[in-house]
């Protein structure tokens, strides 16, 4: 009866919420966790079960972050439960989310970007032409790690110079590609079709060596601190999800407003953006530096 009604539920959220794979498989794994923790039909589970399952997480040492995930995936699937008739009281009601703190973006300076893509275009075989392509694309449009891996052949429209994006929940976005991060891409199209060998491939970005045919989020990621370490920057420095926070760093540095970066990095809420202005700018670092009282060898202050 458990399994049918989180079959259930995993079937809602993605047919009408347009939960992502990723989502839908966390939600899967978490609740599956508790319901073996349970022990029994999930239709007679009481608030104590619950804080009894947070208990044992607890003893774990596992981080907010985590037991945060957790909580939210059973408030989610009671919540569907309640709604559908299956308890007549929802026992995840007065569970209280962990607080989580906010970390700052880590990103990288125009300078190392450079520096990375100079040390990628160096190297004259396929990997780092595909790798090469894809750290412009992602830099140049602020792309989810998910939706860069995944990109169909067939997503850019070279003459107007914009990329079509599938984004969380399904949801369709135009980004603007750079003319630069465009010629990688073109270049990397020849090696493309070399290393295809007359095979075809949906994926703008295959692999040979993966079961969706396309390279994986978690090579994507170590070939990026190979790179780093060849470029001479610390691998710890540098993933996936940092070339988004370069790019939309760097746009808000140069005076972008929050509105477009928004748009650009398909985020729903724009209060999810606005972490990114909590980043002191380089423009005032440089002002503070050379402006304030206290920065001039002056003794008139």
């Amino acid at each position: 009866m458990s399994e049918k009604l989180l079959t259930n539920f995993l079937e809602m959220m993605s047919a009408e919420k347009g939960a992502a794979n990723n989502t839908i498989e966390a939600y899967y794994r978490d609740i599956s966790q508790f319901l073996d923790f349970l022990n029994k039909d999930c239709s007679l589970t009481e608030e104590k079960d619950i804080s009894a399952f947070l208990h044992k997480l607890a003893q774990q040492k596992l981080s907010s972050r985590t037991v945060a995930r957790k909580i939210s995936a059973l408030k989610e699937f009671y919540k569907f439960l309640f709604s559908e008739g299956k308890i007549k009281t929802n026992p995840t009601a007065e569970i209280l989310t962990p607080r989580l703190q906010k970390s700052l973006p880590k990103f990288l300076t125009q300078e190392e970007i450079q520096k990375l893509l100079q040390t990628a275009d160096q190297e004259n075989v396929f990997a780092y032409r595909r790798l090469s392509a894809m750290f412009a694309l992602m830099y140049a449009s602020g792309l989810r790690v998910s939706e860069l891996v995944a990109l169909p052949y067939n997503c850019i429209n070279f003459s107007k110079k914009q990329l079509l994006v599938l984004g969380k929940g399904a949801k369709e976005r135009f980004v603007p590609i750079a003319q630069t991060a465009l010629d990688r891409i073109d270049n990397y199209l020849i090696w493309r079709e070399k290393y295809l060998n007359g095979r075809y491939s949906p994926w703008l970005f295959p692999s040979n060596t993966s079961l969706s045919g396309h390279i994986t989020r978690d090579n994507f990621s170590k070939n990026l601190k190979n790179l780093a370490l060849k470029a001479g920057i610390s691998p710890l420095k540098i993933s996936p999800h940092v070339l988004r926070h370069s790019f939309a760093t760097h746009l808000l540095n140069k005076h972008v407003d929050l509105r477009s970066v928004q748009k650009l990095l398909g985020h729903e809420d724009i209060s999810t953006t606005e972490i990114y202005t909590h980043i002191v700018s380089e423009q005032l670092i440089e002002t503070l530096q050379t402006k304030h009282p206290l920065a001039t060898n002056k003794s008139d202050c």
